[in-house]
């Protein structure tokens, strides 16, 4: 099982291991008077590019390009015209990068680089900075430094002006991984004061650094339940099931291990949940809340909580623009950040069409069950149903061959979410005729 062999060997850890003493080093010369602003943004700054050097090689300026020229869109253009062209532009560059991977993958048949890998992770984190400080400038919420280069101003002014959206848009500690950070966080960050005393952001890292071994150690036992099992191409009929639910933990185990050790890089800069709220009242936001993923009984729950802060830019980027069938758009246009691979597009849509069975079902339930133990039972029998049908759709996304797509789509498996769709129809037609 190569694909999967190729997401645990992915090796941003051990980078963002590397940048855990420049962001403790960082968050202590804030505690100095002398360590100016101006000096905190371009340490951020070089540090990023040096970080980007360092794990991407030469794939960096696929990074670094746009991530200029997006910084030269958003100091140039109105607050009406910002968001339109920065986000077209973002997404051109992106889909680009992403066809290359098809390319590699699909036409020549061959793995591609892991540095490159690394960049297309690495973008598709700065399109939505690029896009989220694009939308508060769009609506206000961020007052424009500068626009365009007007009377004696110098071209070196110009750009000592426009620094904080250099900076923001390649800072290390979320270069590579790492909850969305608003730039009215990240400036309030940077222009206030060390947030963490020595004592705090040691038991802090240490609890972080707790959970990820103890992820990693059931990581271990899990591996090997999944390598001494049978596999999705060898399994037979209901074994498939507990192949499938187990390989999908995998996967989630893996996430939430990416996740807590970004956020606690983020922590170690000054930029975690101690930090308080922006001036706007933006908190932080955490990527992950395991307690929830692993115990709702409601995939549109899980869904919200699920890589919590992509999912409120999502909300915010499509949802709340879209005027019809905002739902769909939302995990269409998902698909096409991820890279528009065949499981990623299967994966994405099924997952819309869960989430809308998911709200009649769950309001159907609430008006019809009204007995505790029923009540019980079904919120026990949901639990379940909704954790399969997130592993299938897990399962869906990451592969990467047609091949094993089919083999998903042609298993048991597929039971689970085609009961949803089912009832997707008779509750959307019942609904239809009581209006």
């Amino acid at each position: 099982m190569d694909w999967l062999q190729l997401f645990f060997l992915h090796p941003v850890s051990l980078y963002q291991g590397a940048a855990f003493p420049f962001a403790l080093l960082f968050n202590y010369l804030c505690t100095m008077d002398s360590f100016s602003t101006p000096a905190r943004y371009l340490f951020l700054l070089a540090g990023g590019g040096a970080l980007a050097w360092a794990a991407m090689g030469s794939f960096a300026v696929l990074v670094l390009i746009p991530a200029l020229c997006a910084g030269v869109l958003i100091s140039s253009l109105g607050p009406r015209d910002v968001h339109r062209w920065a986000f077209f532009f973002q997404m051109s560059w992106q889909t680009l990068c992403h066809l290359g991977l098809h390319y590699t993958e699909y036409y020549l048949q061959e793995r591609p680089s892991m540095r490159f890998c690394i960049t297309l992770s690495s973008l598709m984190l700065l399109t939505q900075r690029v896009t989220s400080l694009s939308l508060d400038l769009c609506e206000g919420k961020v007052k424009a430094e500068a626009r365009g280069i007007r009377g004696r101003s110098s071209v070196l002014e110009h750009l000592w002006k426009t620094l904080p959206y250099f900076s923001y848009l390649i800072f290390f500690p979320a270069l590579l991984g790492g909850s969305l950070c608003s730039f009215q966080r990240f400036q309030a960050r940077v222009q206030g004061s060390s947030s963490l005393g020595p004592r705090r952001s040691v038991w802090a890292l240490t609890r972080m650094g707790l959970q990820i071994l103890g992820l990693e150690c059931l990581k271990v036992v899990l591996r090997k339940v999944v390598g001494a099992g049978a596999g999705l191409t060898d399994c037979r009929q209901l074994q498939c099931i507990r192949v499938m639910w187990s390989t999908a933990e995998l996967f989630k185990l893996t996430y939430y291990s990416c996740w807590i050790l970004d956020d606690a890089l983020l922590h170690a800069a000054g930029f975690g949940p101690e930090f308080g709220q922006s001036p706007a009242g933006e908190g932080y936001v955490p990527d992950a809340d395991i307690w929830t993923l692993e115990t709702t009984h409601r995939i549109s729950l899980f869904t919200r909580k699920w890589n919590q802060s992509t999912a409120g830019w999502l909300r915010r980027l499509i949802y709340q623009h879209g005027r019809a069938r905002p739902l769909l758009q939302t995990f269409a246009f998902s698909a096409w950040w991820h890279g528009l691979h065949p499981g990623q597009v299967f994966g994405f849509l099924c997952w819309a069409l869960m989430v809308e069975a998911d709200y009649l079902i769950h309001t159907f339930a609430n008006l019809s069950i009204r007995s505790w133990p029923m009540q019980l039972l079904y919120r026990t029998v949901t639990w379940a149903h909704t954790q399969l049908i997130i592993a299938y759709i897990m399962l869906a996304v990451e592969v990467r061959s047609l091949s094993s797509l089919w083999l998903l789509c042609n298993s048991y498996n597929s039971v689970f979410p085609m009961v949803y769709c089912v009832l997707l129809f008779l509750l959307a037609k019942r609904k239809h005729k009581l209006t």
